[in-house]
């Protein structure tokens, strides 16, 4: 019996490992915001099933949109906006092909349509910190090359960067990552909390630029990259700045959430189980 998930299936368990996840500053099954659970992380981790297994063979903007109005009906909330649009051009690769390959032509092949319901869905889930743009902003008309506009936030939305770029960062970094972590014999959760300091560290968190200013990002950032410094994981000084990061982050609300990293994070873990890379038993 082939052990070999759906992407449904795929898409679900990559959102349920990150949210489970003990990463600083997030969400987690021992830490909840006053306004979002654990518990709303999982059901949009289950919502966005149907969605993301039928995304091969729908346009792209109708499957982000299906999959946003899902998570919207059963939770109320957005828990997962960054997180579908990462995902939803990776579903739609087909598995015969290498996500590498195949994600510039699904890119490529966008629509005005993919493009209108894009922006219907980003204004469906009503993400923090959205602000004004100049150009192509989503309170406005929707563009007709959803590219362009992924173009001009890349400077400021990590998300809108691999649209832009045909997804560099999270082939050229966290993939990489999460294999070596695993390949070393981490547990995934140990291998998960490293990568998030590693992606927090290297690329200041949107999430927090948007609503806190790029300073308090590029401190978290500069704290992340202590914690990565302070010692091996699972070694005592490593455990206390990674705590000492989780405790600044929620010191005020829930402003300092590195939501865009740990997007990043569930659209790697949805790659390496899409492909087989993690095809079994994990220890946690």
């Amino acid at each position: 019996m082939s052990g070999r998930l759906t992407i449904g299936q795929c898409a679900t368990l990559a959102c349920v490992w990150e949210a489970t996840t003990p990463k600083p500053g997030n969400v987690h099954r021992g830490a909840d915001f006053e306004d979002l659970t654990f518990v709303d992380f999982l059901t949009g981790a289950v919502a966005i099933g149907p969605a993301m297994e039928a995304a091969e063979k729908t346009a792209l903007g109708e499957s982000v949109l299906a999959a946003v109005t899902a998570t919207q009906h059963w939770t109320g909330t957005n828990t997962n906006l960054g997180t579908i649009l990462l995902i939803a051009p990776l579903a739609k690769v087909p598995r015969n092909q290498s996500l590498p390959e195949g994600i510039g032509q699904v890119l490529e092949q966008l629509t005005p349509e993919d493009a209108d319901q894009v922006y219907r869905a980003i204004r469906t889930a009503a993400p923090g910190g959205l602000g004004r743009a100049a150009e192509m902003d989503v309170s406005g008309e929707p563009p007709t090359d959803l590219i362009a506009a992924m173009q001009l936030a890349a400077d400021n939305d990590l998300v809108a960067r691999q649209y832009a770029e045909n997804y560099e960062q999270l082939f050229g970094c966290v993939l990489p990552w999460l294999r070596d972590g695993l390949d070393r014999g981490r547990p995934l959760e140990e291998t998960i909390i490293q990568v998030h300091l590693q992606l927090m560290s290297t690329f200041p968190d949107s999430l927090i630029a948007r609503k806190c200013g790029l300073p308090f990002a590029q401190q978290s950032a500069m704290q992340a990259k202590c914690a990565l410094e302070a010692g091996p994981p699972g070694e005592v000084e490593y455990l206390k700045a990674v705590a000492d990061l989780d405790f600044w982050l929620r010191s005020d609300g829930h402003r300092r959430n590195p939501g865009t990293t740990a997007d990043m994070i569930a659209a790697g873990l949805f790659s390496l189980l899409r492909d087989g890379i993690i095809n079994g038993p994990v220890a946690s």
